[in-house]
């Protein structure tokens, strides 16, 4: 690794570490315990176990930007967890309606698909009132989700309505890998 791959490498990891220290203090979470930390500006996803960052993965946030409010398409920002996991045994592409397996799969690639999701869903609640949870700006209630996308190009750039949208197989590794109950820290 080069010096300045190096410097770049230390410095998330500082970042993420007092991210984690944070959600520590605030929100109790126990040594042993996963955690999920994105961050939009990076547009990246950290999975934690412990004290260490055990695997990153390139995301997409919204092309609205950051927010909470109803209607907005924006991403919100805060304390989540993940509430429930839908999807278990879809194969990979399917299309999801409502939280519903549609039995259809997406054509991976094609721009003619808007804002699909597809794979996976981890639907997410909010935790911290008047930020993310209440009257027109609660998470669970605008169905935010980290999932997966047939726009998999996107990635790695604001690209969706709101969620946080993930490549297919990387959705499908972070579904089998942290459980329900699982804290998420969305940050800029």
């Amino acid at each position: 690794m080069n010096k300045i791959n190096n410097n770049i490498f230390f410095e998330r990891r500082r970042e993420v570490s007092f991210r984690l220290k944070k959600l520590r203090a605030r929100f109790g979470l126990e040594p042993d315990k996963y955690a999920v930390v994105v961050s939009i500006s990076k547009q990246r996803l950290y999975v934690i176990k412990g004290k260490k960052v055990i695997k990153q993965y390139p995301v997409s946030t919204s092309k609205y930007g950051i927010g909470n409010k109803d209607g907005s398409y924006k991403t919100p920002l805060g304390k989540h967890v993940i509430c429930s996991k839908i999807g278990r045994h879809a194969r990979f592409g399917t299309i999801f309606q409502n939280r519903r397996n549609t039995k259809r799969i997406a054509k991976i690639g094609d721009d003619r698909n808007q804002d699909l999701i597809t794979t996976r869903i981890l639907r997410l609640q909010g935790l911290e009132k008047g930020k993310n949870k209440g009257k027109r700006i609660d998470t669970y209630e605008r169905c935010i989700y980290i999932h997966g996308t047939a726009e998999e190009h996107l990635i790695g750039k604001p690209a969706s309505h709101g969620c946080i949208r993930m490549k297919n197989r990387d959705i499908a590794e972070l579904f089998n890998e942290v459980p329900r109950g699982t804290l998420v820290d969305i940050q800029t």
